[in-house]
């Protein structure tokens, strides 16, 4: 005989399993395997970058809200993938948007990529470096004119490089 609660269960149980999976699906750059200018052996990566800043540019980690000395940076100047060094982001395009990262309203030109980001049960834009691959942060549609966006990036993906003569 026919019994509700096991077909309950069973089909509560797949959409349970199904579900796990969508959360714990990893960003589409690692699934892709992308190929960039500058690739590593994840050994020279972990020689090269802080445990922090390898967390975050080699697999997609976040830093924590408001601990980046890169919110205070308020000087002219650029600022690079601290995996390979590329600019990234003019400091005219920096603002403040009160969520903890450093912001920018648009990178500069042929420096980053986006890819979709399904982690955490969530659809998002994540941003990475265009030469690297190194994940910086995500981008978001809520951000100031020009441009609308927000560019919201961990601090310890990215290195400043002021500009010559800039006030320190």
């Amino acid at each position: 005989m026919f019994d509700r609660r096991i077909l309950l269960a069973s089909v509560a149980g797949l959409f349970g399993l199904t579900a796990f999976r969508w959360l714990r699906a990893v960003p589409a750059q690692a699934k892709d395997k992308e190929k960039f200018e500058i690739e590593k052996a994840d050994a020279e990566w972990r020689a090269q970058l802080t445990p922090q800043q390898h967390a975050i540019l080699r697999n997609h980690g976040t830093e924590r809200p408001w601990s980046s000395p890169l919110l205070k940076e308020h000087r002219k100047g650029i600022f690079a993938c601290a995996g390979c060094d590329l600019p990234l982001f003019s400091s005219d395009t920096k603002f403040e948007s009160g969520t903890g990262w450093p912001s920018f309203f648009k990178p500069l030109e042929n420096a980053v990529g986006t890819t979709e980001d399904r982690t955490f049960g969530m659809v998002r834009i994540e941003v990475h470096c265009r030469r690297c691959g190194g994940h910086l942060g995500h981008v978001f549609d809520d951000g100031p004119k020009p441009t609308g966006l927000r560019y919201c990036m961990n601090g310890l993906a990215l290195v400043f490089q002021p500009a010559p003569g800039s006030a320190t």
